[in-house]
């Protein structure tokens, strides 16, 4: 016998090795006289890992020597020279698949831009997209060489299909037609060959050498389904060597001869099932199940419902027959648990605190996962606990800390130096310039609070050196840091340094169309100069990146410089980076394949949703199921079987846990359709009972970051001493010691400002404010409002207060355009009234002392002098006016304190008079705009007597807040139309202590 299976609940590698030392395997070879015997036996399996594992069991075992172990296809660059026939010619060197890409994207691009192309896409194909498809299409030659087909293949379905076939589907395989043989060619006369032609090739040269490389020395290849036709016919050879051995992972041995016939059957679908590829496998070997040895118990429980459960469709019916009794699934699944998460966030740190107490206990533990998103969420819960364990299938380079950097220098770029991006850059540690990182950080401090923070540069470098020239000269007023010389040249040389990077990255960006190997060149150039100095991970596999982008200079299509990042994606896929630190050895997190023949103590099996572990069946975009299959290529749901398969392996784990989440992102989700059979299969009192167990973690999970008593924090009430307290505050700033007394507190003795935000843009509220300015320096410049020029000279106001907008330049011409109609209804509304109007004042200060020692401050918008001796305060706003009641409420005081700022003479150049009419006018483009609305006073008041009521009122809370030792607490009345947050809430931490009624718009 030379066909052997380990089924699922045996430990696949340690049998194998019992199984060799024991000489079940080795075909009667000679132990007993040769002390050396381990080293004749040879073991090929399928992955490096499983090699490595092996070799810790046979070292377990206490032998001195091990066997020849190896993989399928693998580390035989030194001996294929010497396997025969001798003379063969050296295999050519092999095309990469990012040149493949790249030259395929050229023909797709190609293709898009055809009539035919035209009809077969709903939009124009960008960049990343075009790369995506090429990316495609690289897998379709893949698959079509795996499996041993040509173009000819294809092509040979078009007439048989031709009636069945829509327009797209002619004219894609037109184009595959001309891709498909356009590819080999250019391999031949670049002298390459794709990757898995030279794989297939070399499997066969092994097949061809294994009786004279072997002879009748013991070989086992273990672990293998066959998958790949040309390992089968690897596995074919070694099978009739005549000590060669066939060591199948999980077949199941109970099938009958009728089950294997059904399994070959494609009328019975079954390309999904976990045996399908062993079934294959037998059939090439020209065995029936019958012809392979169990190694291991025939009749565990757990294997046999795992095999019920995912049957093929038809056997289900067989479901009431096949059922295990309620005492055997029990046995069955002792140590099988299921978390059943709400989402991706609680199945991860659920899945980290099962491992981390199998650790605590001693256990190994592995966790397997399709999704590598989850992998890194498992990785960074499991630091929760100080434990360090990295993806085995590596990070994206996109997503690597180099690929970071890249990615935000190309942002920097592709923005033209926008303050948030530039501080971004600037605060990465690994952003030196060549320079200390302790100088870089300073000297980011200094660019964001003397040149970002309440500025607004023009784009590029140029725009931050003026900001730069202006804050030195002193010209800008309002900054956040006043910049010395010193400082000054420090910022111009890191400028200097920032503009050598960028240039020829910010050169490329400026030309029409660029390829893909000039965009590689370029930004690689501009991370070299940013990380000089700096180490970061990723950055070796980043230069080998870059060094084949450079082999490919000129290739690929060309493309606008837009949605870069999505074509750096596209670029960078398939090439990972690895962690090169140790790390421990009892977790790991594995994909699937890494997973394979893998018995850890405790096996986790995560993000088992569907469309995830199996992944959706999709066939691509260039051929449909149907076109494959009449290709002769395996359907898309094979790779559902071989997921199958690893599902049912990794069952047979003594400890399992079965992982999956309710929700992925912000949709629902279902449990893989693995999970569903095997529940339906179990029933639901032993899925109740399965995931009982798991919720014991999800139960952790949850009181991990739970709250479960809120105590709200006591208001804020600071007491400073009452010398530091103001003596003077502005007209506004009353509003605000009514309401918010703790706000006065923080401006005014704590001294704090609150800093612009960093890359703020205009929006409708600073127009509105240069509107605001714009007609306040009409009146204040003393233009006629009856002037036939008056609303030109209005729009040449408009346009010098709006030039500084450069880095919004459409945005802003609008604007303009805009304007004029506010200049029309602004001109239409003063000479409606210009016949009362004596003389206009615009932005008049006021300064009031009281007898207290307190002061009073103000501007006022407008303050008109009337012909009947009176005066009209206008108050433009740019929000949302004051409600009626706020106004009788005397919680509006602002309009009422100029009022009587005005009767005592304290508004300069205004003579002292009495108010006869309060106004608001709203600025801006609706149907309230310049509409006057009059101040609402309570029953019984005159403008005066409420100016003299709200005077009395301010007087009070000053001397009760700032000239007594009382508290200053925050929000004693807030403003309910208030829609964001104060300057000072963060300070009072609002949150804490509020609780928001959504009917009230209240909170206490």
């Amino acid at each position: 016998m030379s066909l052997y299976s380990i089924p699922p609940h045996e430990r696949f590698l340690a049998t194998l090795a019992e199984r060799v030392m024991d000489g079940t395997l080795l075909g009667g070879w000679d132990r007993a006289s040769n002390p050396f015997w381990l080293s004749d036996v040879t073991i090929v399996v399928p992955t490096r890992r499983a090699k490595q594992v092996l070799a810790d069991e046979f070292a377990r075992r206490g032998t001195g020597l091990l066997p020849d172990i190896r993989t399928f296809g693998g580390e035989t660059a030194d001996e294929e020279p010497f396997l025969p026939p001798f003379d063969v010619a050296a295999a050519p060197p092999m095309a990469t698949a990012l040149e493949r890409r790249l030259v395929l994207s050229q023909l797709v691009a190609a293709w898009a831009a055809t009539p035919a192309g035209r009809q077969a896409f709903s939009s124009p194909p960008t960049a990343a997209e075009i790369l995506s498809m090429a990316e495609s299409l690289g897998a379709l030659i893949d698959d079509l060489l795996t499996e041993e087909r040509s173009a000819a293949d294809i092509r040979a379905i078009v007439p048989e299909l031709a009636g069945e076939l829509g327009a797209y589907w002619q004219q894609t395989l037109t184009f595959l037609d001309i891709a498909l043989s356009y590819w080999p060619e250019r391999l031949a006369a670049k002298g390459l060959e794709d990757g898995m032609k030279l794989r297939g090739l070399r499997l066969d040269r092994q097949a061809a050498a294994a009786p004279l490389l072997w002879g009748d020395r013991p070989v086992i290849a273990a672990g293998s389904t066959g998958s790949i036709p040309a390992t089968a016919r690897l596995l074919k050879a070694i099978h009739q060597l005549p000590r060669g051995a066939v060591v199948l992972p999980g077949l199941d041995c109970s099938m009958s001869e009728a089950d294997h016939a059904a399994l070959l059957d494609a009328a019975n679908n079954p390309h999904g099932h976990p045996q399908y590829g062993l079934a294959r496998l037998l059939r090439l070997l020209g065995a029936t199940v019958g012809a392979v040895t169990e190694l291991g118990q025939s009749d565990n429980l757990r294997t046999i419902l795992v095999n019920r459960a995912l049957a093929l469709t038809k056997d289900t019916a067989r479901w009431p027959e096949q059922r295990l009794t309620q005492l055997e699934i029990g046995m069955a699944c002792d140590g099988l648990s299921i978390i059943a998460a709400r989402n991706e966030d609680e199945e991860g740190r659920a899945v980290a605190l099962a491992a981390r107490q199998a650790l605590a206990g001693g256990k190994s533990v592995g966790i397997v996962t399709p999704d590598r998103n989850l992998a890194r969420r498992i990785a960074a819960e499991l630091k929760r606990f100080a434990i360090e364990v990295d993806d085995a299938a590596g990070a994206p380079l996109f997503q690597s800390p180099a690929g970071r950097l890249l990615r935000q220098i190309l942002t920097l770029a592709a923005g033209n130096c926008a303050p948030v991006d530039m501080m971004a850059l600037l605060r990465h540690r690994a952003a030196r310039f060549g320079m200390a990182r302790p100088d870089i950080a300073r000297l980011a401090d200094d660019i964001e609070l003397g040149l970002l923070r309440g500025q607004r540069p023009n784009p590029g470098l140029a725009g931050l050196r003026a900001l730069l020239a202006a804050n030195v000269g002193e010209v800008t007023t309002h900054v956040a840091k006043r910049l010395n010389a010193r400082q000054a040249e420090a910022i111009e040389a890191l400028f200097g340094r920032i503009e050598t990077a960028l240039a020829p990255l910010l050169a490329l960006l400026g030309e029409r169309r660029i390829t893909a190997s000039a965009l590689a060149a370029a930004i690689c150039r501009a991370f070299e100069a940013v990380a000089d100095g700096a180490e970061i991970p990723g950055r070796a596999e980043l230069a080998d990146w870059a060094s084949q982008m450079a082999a490919q200079a000129g290739e690929g299509h060309s493309f606008p410089p837009t949605g870069l990042d999505s074509v750096l994606a596209a670029l960078m896929a398939g090439f990972q980076v690895r962690t090169r630190e140790e790390r421990r050895s009892d977790i790991a997190i594995w994909g699937q394949i890494e997973a394979r023949l893998m018995n850890p103590d405790l096996l986790i099996l995560c993000a088992l949703n569907e469309d995830k572990w199996p992944e959706a069946a999709d066939p691509g975009p260039w051929l449909s199921r149907g076109m494959r299959l009449a290709a002769g290529l395996e359907p898309p749901e094979r790779r559902q079987g071989l997921a199958a398969h690893d599902f049912a392996q990794g069952l047979g784990n003594e400890s399992v846990i079965i992982a999956f989440s309710g929700r992925i992102g912000t949709s629902p989700a279902l449990p893989s359709r693995l999970v569903q059979r095997l529940e339906a299969f179990a029933g639901e009192d032993n899925v109740a009972a399965w995931q009982k167990r798991g919720a014991v973690w999800l139960e952790q999970a949850r009181r991990l970051d739970a709250v479960t008593e809120t105590r709200a924090a006591t208001r804020p009430a600071p007491n400073p001493p009452v010398d530091t307290r103001p003596r003077q505050l502005s007209v506004t700033e009353i509003e605000t010691l009514m309401r918010s007394p703790y706000d006065i507190y923080a401006k005014h003795v704590l001294r704090l400002r609150p800093l612009d935000a960093l890359g703020e843009t205009p929006e409708a509220r600073e127009r509105g404010t240069i509107i605001h300015d714009i007609l306040a320096r009409f009146v204040e410049e003393g233009h006629d409002v009856m002037a036939a020029n008056a609303a030109a000279l209005l729009r040449q106001f408009a346009v010098e207060a709006f030039s500084g907008l450069e880095g919004i330049a459409e945005r802003r011409d609008i604007w303009i355009r805009r304007f004029e109609t506010a200049a029309r209804q602004f001109l239409d509304f003063e000479r409606a009234r210009n016949a009362e109007v004596l003389r206009r004042h615009a932005e008049i200060e006021g300064l009031w002392p009281l007898p207290t020692g307190f002061t009073l401050k103000g501007r006022a918008d407008r303050v008109d002098e009337m012909l009947d001796g009176s005066l009209q305060i206008l108050d433009f706003k740019t929000g949302s006016l004051p409600t009626p009641g706020a106004m009788k409420a005397f919680e509006a005081p602002q309009m009422l304190l100029e009022a009587q700022m005005a009767r005592a003479g304290a508004m300069a150049g205004v003579p002292a008079a009495d108010t006869s009419r309060l106004t608001y006018i709203k600025i801006g483009l609706g149907p309230e705009a310049f509409s006057p609305k009059d101040f609402s006073l309570g029953e019984g008041h005159t403008i005066m007597s409420a100016a003299q009521d709200i005077a009395e009122r301010m007087q009070r809370h000053v001397d009760f807040f700032l000239f007594n030792q009382m508290p200053m607490p925050a929000r004693i009345l807030p403003l309910k139309t208030q829609r964001f947050a104060g300057a000072y809430d963060h300070l009072a931490r609002v949150d804490e202590w509020t609780a928001v009624d959504e009917d009230e718009e209240d909170g206490f």
